[in-house]
């Protein structure tokens, strides 16, 4: 799949999630299925691919629900992807947001703390923000919707969102 694909993938199924947990009886985890089932319906993508892009909009999505820089409102946003976020491109960034308080809500409901979010390797799609590569420390910002690269002075290819 290519990246423009890949990254498309994301943006409709997180979409999708939006408008799922809208429904307030659906969980989380039903949510997904659903936001799946209709990103697989578009068509052009195989289970597979649609199962790891959902992965990755879980990943950003409980990073973001689990973050204490969110708890204070003032620049929270903006803090969280260390940029001012009226450099955010073409992503729903409310929509995002709004997925991360229902699924911090959901998970308080059922007493659960949002699991560590996964590492972040190259290959792997992502929300907008800034990471630090693990072995070199260095910074890379995305704007909007973006395939993580190669770090670009080390080549490293493991990230920690700052």
């Amino acid at each position: 799949m290519g990246e423009n694909k890949l990254i498309k993938a994301y943006d409709d199924l997180m979409g999708h999630l939006y408008e799922a947990l809208d429904d307030t009886l659906h969980t989380v985890a039903e949510a997904l299925d659903i936001a799946k089932e209709k990103t697989a319906a578009l068509g052009g993508h195989t289970q597979e691919e649609i199962n790891r892009i959902a992965d990755y909009v879980m990943r950003d999505v409980e990073n973001v629900a689990a973050s204490p820089k969110l708890e204070d409102e003032n620049n929270s946003i903006s803090e969280w992807l260390k940029f001012d976020i009226d450099l955010i491109e073409n992503f729903a960034l409310d929509a995002f947001m709004d997925i991360a308080d229902k699924t911090k809500v959901k998970l308080a409901a059922l007493e659960m703390e949002a699991k560590q979010y996964h590492p972040y390797k190259s290959g792997d799609v992502t929300s907008p923000g800034t990471f630090t590569c693990d072995a070199c420390g260095k910074h890379i910002a995305f704007k909007s919707t973006s395939i993580i690269p190669e770090c670009p002075e080390c080549k490293g290819t493991a990230f920690t969102r700052c």
